[in-house]
């Protein structure tokens, strides 16, 4: 493939969504051309969580070392109440890491979309153009596509065409206006301050995520770096960014954390005014036009999984359409994305808009029923592991999943990234394709299925945590997808590699292509 080969994907936005599809893509053998309004980085923080899921394709796309060294583990929950008692406090166990990685992470945006950029030049096969408007998206003949866009620097209009689109170009999405889509509300609508403050004076906060339960005054206080923080508060009505414009005008809502630090100690990085939303969009498909990220689906911040519902999205998605591309899938695997994530992002939302209504809702009464409820909850082990839980819901049933509906399945839930006996990582070990786990000694037909499709085998002792996981699903085998998710489980690995065949394109037919 040269240098001038028109690419098979065209990325429409270059944020996170967008670079993480791009740089998968690449991984996977695919040119992609990305497509973005700004030249550079946008520079003001917005999203400052990632859980350890996202981490894991934080891992996959290269940079994980690098986050590391510009990211901070988040160790737990403490709720207050108008008065800034503790409600109850909720510790994460650092050394708890399923996926391999903190189950809670903060950061500054910027510095990871400089992390993503970076890693992405290093592959070839994608191209970043920015200082560009997209202006129109349009189908043409034997199903290519026509994107249209103008270079802001000169004005001249440039159109090129792709086998596919991905639409990461965020809430004002031009390319859901061009397919029809339309964002559904789900009725919530506040209007928050956003602070970030700089200083290298020891406030001498809880390392953890504070959160005000207050109608009046909602808020949250968060330590995103060694030097960062960040607090958001509900505005109240009549109230406005404009209000809010100094550090001595934010004084009286900083001061329960800042009281330790002098105002001149503080640096006022950025205040803005948001308008949380929770929407959807009714369709995320038109052929081979795809939504991902905000231009899907927008959530209230509250459990911090805005930025990382984008990049599930592209993880989701990036494989199935290389496997499309390169021949290794059929077409109707792409039919399971929307089916997939769609409902998982219905769910992260409802979770956002209970937590934000908890946070919120009901004036004097609602602020008695957290005092005598709360507490209560923190004392209740079960409920208590729940709130620092990273897992989010398994995906929904789909031809890529063979959910069963029987409790406790691992079908639809992400294989743990389990520390091998040669020290390396699960995601290391499986590689980017499909494997059968198990802890079955394969037969040799077993390994000629699991050869012919390209998928890893891999044999897991009957007293490793791997096995435990197993056992804990009913299961002593499973099919474990690139992106990590399990597709199947069951009793007979036999069954299962030759499942593989119903689905998967073998190597050899496909003249020795596949995803790499």
């Amino acid at each position: 493939m040269s240098c001038t080969d028109p690419p098979r994907v065209v990325i429409v936005g270059a944020g996170p969504t967008g670079i993480t599809a791009a740089t998968l893509l690449a991984r996977y053998g695919v040119r992609s051309l990305i497509l973005d309004r700004y030249e550079q980085v946008y520079p003001q923080p917005r999203a400052v969580h990632l859980d350890d899921e996202v981490y894991r394709i934080i891992h996959r796309v290269g940079i994980a070392e690098d986050f590391a060294t510009i990211s901070r583990p988040a160790l737990g929950l403490r709720l207050l109440d108008p008065q800034m008692r503790v409600l109850a406090e909720f510790d994460r166990d650092p050394a708890r890491a399923p996926h391999g990685y903190p189950q809670a992470n903060m950061f500054d945006q910027p510095e990871l979309e400089a992390l993503l950029r970076a890693n992405l030049a290093r592959h070839p096969l994608a191209t970043l153009r920015g200082n560009v408007e997209v202006t129109d998206v349009v189908g043409m003949a034997e199903g290519r596509i026509r994107i249209s866009y103008t270079d802001r620097a000169d004005g001249r209009e440039h159109a090129v065409d792709a086998d596919y689109v991905l639409g990461c170009d965020g809430a004002n999405s031009v390319v859901r206006e061009r397919i029809g889509s339309k964002m559904r509300d789900l009725r919530f609508e506040q209007r928050w301050l956003v602070v970030d403050v700089a200083t290298t004076a020891d406030l001498g906060q809880w390392a953890g995520v504070h959160q005000v339960c207050d109608p009046h005054r909602a808020g949250t206080f968060m330590r995103i770096g060694d030097v960062r923080y960040r607090w958001e508060f509900r505005l109240r009505p009549g109230e406005s960014v404009g209000d809010y414009g100094t550090l001595a005008a934010l004084d009286p809502l900083l001061s329960p954390w800042t009281a330790h630090a002098k105002l001149d100690e503080l640096e006022l990085v950025r205040v803005a005014e948001y308008t949380f939303r929770a929407q959807l969009a009714d369709r995320w498909r038109c052929g081979n036009i795809f939504l991902l990220g905000d231009a899907a689906h927008l959530t209230p911040p509250f459990v911090g999984q805005g930025m990382g519902a984008g990049l599930r999205d592209a993880m989701n998605l990036s494989w199935k359409l290389a496997g499309v591309i390169n021949g290794t899938l059929t077409p109707a695997a792409l039919d399971t994305y929307e089916v997939e994530r769609k409902p998982h992002a219905r769910n992260m939302i409802d979770l956002a808009l209970m937590v934000g209504r908890a946070m919120t809702a009901g004036g004097r009464i609602g602020n008695m029923l957290r005092r005598s409820i709360i507490p209560q909850i923190h004392r209740l082990p079960r409920l208590r592991e729940r709130v620092v839980d990273s897992r989010t819901p398994p995906l929904h049933r789909s031809a890529l999943i063979h959910r069963s509906g029987k409790p406790g399945q691992l079908a639809g839930r992400l294989c743990p990234n389990v520390i091998d006996s040669g020290g390396r990582r699960l995601d290391e070990v499986l590689g980017n394709g499909f494997a059968l786990v198990t802890t079955q000694v394969p037969s040799a037909a077993e390994r000629r299925v699991a050869e012919r499709y390209g998928a890893a085998l891999h044999v897991v002792s009957a007293g490793s945590e791997l096995a435990a996981w197993l056992r804990g699903g009913h299961a002593n085998a499973a099919i474990v997808r690139p992106d990590r998710t399990v597709m199947r489980s069951g009793h007979d690995a036999g069954a299962l590699a030759r499942l593989l065949g119903r689905y998967l394109v073998a190597v050899d037919e496909n003249q020795g292509a596949g995803v790499q």
